[in-house]
C-alpha cells in the first residue's frame, strides 16, 4: 500500500508488534522507524511523554500548541490511561505497556505500537507500527497522512532524545 513504510527494514516489518494482538485482519498496516543516537533508557521517557502531546506538526494536530521540549517527569504509563493529548484534549487509550520497551494504544480507530530496540553503540531503533480495520480507500488515505505526521513525530522524538545526551 502507498505510504505503508518509512525508515524500516524488511526484518522490522516482519517482526511481531503488540498492536497485532488487538486488531484482527487489519486492512491498514504501516511501519515507520528511525535510528536514535541515544540508548533506549534516554529515548523511552520521550516516547512515554506522547501522553502529553503529539510531537508532530503542532499547528495541525495540536491546534498550534507546542509539544513540550523538556521532560516533565511523568510516572510510567499505565493501561487504561489516555494515550495522547491533542488540541488540549486527552485522546485514545493505552492498551499495553512495557516500560522502556513498548507503548501501545488506540486512537481514532487505529492501534499503534511504539517499540524501542536497543542497537549497537548506545543507539536505539524507534519503531512504530499502525494497524487499523477499515475500508481500503480510508486505509490508503490514513496511510499517506500518517506517513507525513508519524515521520515528523519520530524525527522530533529522535532530536529531543539525542539532545538529552549532549
Amino acid at each position: 500500500m502507498l505510504g505503508d513504510r518509512w525508515g524500516v527494514t524488511d526484518s522490522e516489518v516482519s517482526r511481531a508488534y503488540p498492536c497485532d494482538d488487538f486488531v484482527v485482519a487489519p486492512t491498514l498496516r504501516a511501519w515507520r522507524g528511525v535510528r536514535v543516537n541515544a540508548p533506549a533508557t534516554v529515548v523511552w521517557p520521550w516516547v512515554a511523554q506522547v501522553r502529553l502531546a503529539p510531537y508532530s506538526y503542532d499547528w495541525i494536530d495540536n491546534l498550534g500548541r507546542r509539544s513540550p521540549r523538556r521532560l516533565v517527569g511523568l510516572p510510567e504509563p499505565r493501561v487504561g490511561e489516555a494515550f495522547t493529548t491533542a488540541g488540549g484534549r486527552r485522546r485514545g487509550r493505552i492498551l499495553s505497556v512495557e516500560p522502556g520497551r513498548q507503548l501501545t494504544g488506540t486512537i481514532m480507530n487505529a492501534c499503534l505500537s511504539y517499540v524501542l530496540v536497543p542497537d549497537e553503540h548506545d543507539t536505539t531503533r524507534l519503531l512504530l507500527k499502525v494497524v487499523m480495520r477499515t475500508n481500503r480507500m480510508v486505509a490508503l488515505g490514513v496511510s499517506v497522512g500518517d506517513l507525513v505526521m508519524a515521520r515528523r513525530q519520530l524525527l522530533t522524538l529522535k532530536q529531543l532524545a539525542e539532545r538529552s545526551t549532549e
